[in-house]
């Protein structure tokens, strides 16, 4: 048990966005995981009727949602399955993914790329087969170059090359939101895309071989023993983090009014530091352990893109969007959730 469900109820979306949800079969690939958990938990809110395809008989981040949704057993990485996967649905929200932290992705460049893409095909595939309507593209701001404008706007998704330590996973969310133009133009399949920035929040991966940086401060901040946190590089890398429910919101507002086959940022505008949010960790878990916990910084050949933060103009104005969780309630609703489910937390994403 996840001893976390959203808050966010169907009062919380805008009347359009309800309308085309209520009563709606939708197929959420990759929602066993975690932003998907919050999508299928939000889709339950407003009415709809989610389809989970997983590898996982019995997909943990789910437990709490037994008998409520159409958990079938597949692989999308079979064509077949994928189309299996599908069936019956009016819409698919492809959140199936496969992607780690800097050290995983710089290292697995073409392994990265490869499962991403073939799982897609499969996916967009079997939509236009099956007579699905509309299919919603979750790709990513690391298709964004390393020295794009800051706040980056959509337009520069299509400049230089994708930030060198995720370009297999880079290229793969390019050829995604390709894809599925073409799929538009071709075959009238419906299409909205969202590029989400940097998420968190409850159920997020802790596996210390392939989480994001949020998560790996807080799993090292509960196992310090010396009052030290270790950071990865010199915290002055920038990045504007989103809580996975805002996320969630975000990606149902757009595949309901937004099926336009065009980008928009989903994200937080507010920036912050890594070794700004790394004492805020330090400070929020060591008051739960009562120690004092300070960060150390550990330079490193291997370096990100500098800077991340979203221009959120577009999505502002086209759907009237805003976060509504701010970064420290976030971390603390975080934190709180791993220490309740540490076991969860660690072997979750394993499986």
């Amino acid at each position: 048990m996840s001893h976390y469900r959203s808050p966010v109820g169907a009062d919380q979306f805008h009347a359009d966005t309800r309308a085309y949800f209520k009563g709606r079969k939708v197929c959420v690939t990759g929602g066993g995981g975690f932003i998907g958990s919050h999508v299928v938990e939000q889709l339950l809110a407003l009415g709809a009727e989610p389809i989970v395809p997983t590898r996982q008989e019995a997909p943990p981040l789910l437990a709490h949602l037994h008998g409520e949704i159409d958990i079938r057993s597949l692989d999308l990485a079979d064509r077949q399955q994928a189309a299996n996967a599908l069936n019956g649905a009016s819409a698919v929200l492809n959140l199936a993914a496969s992607v780690g932290g800097i050290q995983y992705n710089a290292a697995h460049a073409a392994t990265v790329f490869q499962a991403n893409k073939r799982t897609f095909l499969n996916v967009i595939d079997a939509a236009e087969r099956t007579g699905t309507e509309r299919l919603l593209v979750v790709s990513s701001a690391c298709i964004y170059p390393r020295h794009c404008i800051i706040p980056t706007p959509e337009t520069e998704g299509t400049t230089g090359w994708p930030e060198p330590t995720n370009a297999g996973y880079g290229w793969a969310k390019r050829m995604e939101e390709f894809a599925a133009q073409c799929y538009a133009e071709e075959h009238g399949l419906e299409v909205a895309i969202a590029r989400p920035y940097n998420a968190y929040g409850p159920r997020d991966n802790f596996n210390p071989v392939s989480s994001h940086v949020l998560p790996a401060l807080i799993l090292k901040a509960f196992e310090s023993q010396d009052g030290t946190l270790p950071v990865w590089g010199e915290g002055q890398q920038s990045r504007s983090f989103l809580y996975v429910d805002d996320l969630a919101r975000g990606l149902l507002e757009v595949t309901a009014c937004y099926a336009e086959a065009d980008p928009l940022n989903i994200g937080e505008y507010n920036e912050i530091t890594i070794g700004e949010i790394a004492q805020m960790i330090a400070e929020i878990v060591g008051a739960r352990r009562g120690i004092d916990i300070q960060p150390t910084f550990e330079p490193t050949d291997l370096t990100d893109q500098p800077r991340r933060n979203c221009d959120t103009t577009k999505l502002e104005k086209i759907l009237g969007f805003q976060t509504q969780v701010p970064l420290r309630q976030g971390l603390e609703a975080s934190i709180e959730w791993f220490e309740a489910n540490r076991e969860l937390a660690m072997t979750a994403h394993h499986q």
